[in-house]
């Protein structure tokens, strides 16, 4: 098995011990994002903002990768309060079409840096 690691410096450095993506074969998997601002690496305010960073940088990553955000199949998502869930699937329709991919959303107790989403997913090419 041939591992690629996908990095971009348009999406936040990993602030862990794992990598922006990894590959292998035709499928991409993307770790969590949290609404880091790549550039400053600070956390964006407000959820509706949050949201938007974090499809941001998901955008940067799959691109980098050669992918588009439309050959996401697989995409969890992560909510310090569900109540939010109606306002993300506003805020994904701005970034995805249909076929929508498969989706999970689940409610956590928190998340890194106090960030009030986090995503992930896997794509296929």
């Amino acid at each position: 098995m041939t591992k690629e690691i996908i990095q971009t410096k348009h999406a936040p450095e990993a602030i862990g011990t794992y990598s922006q993506a990894v590959k292998v074969g035709n499928t991409i998997y993307l770790s969590g994002q949290i609404a880091l601002d790549p550039e400053s690496m600070q956390l964006v305010e407000g959820i509706e903002a949050q949201i938007h960073q974090v499809f941001k940088n998901l955008k940067s990553v799959v691109e980098a990768s050669g992918a588009q955000l439309s050959d996401i199949v697989k995409i969890n998502i992560f909510l310090t309060d569900l109540s939010h869930f109606a306002l993300v699937n506003t805020v994904m329709g701005e970034y995805f079409t249909k076929p929508y991919p498969a989706r999970a959303a689940v409610g956590v107790a928190s998340l890194p840096r106090n960030a009030l989403i986090e995503a992930d997913g896997v794509v296929v090419i």
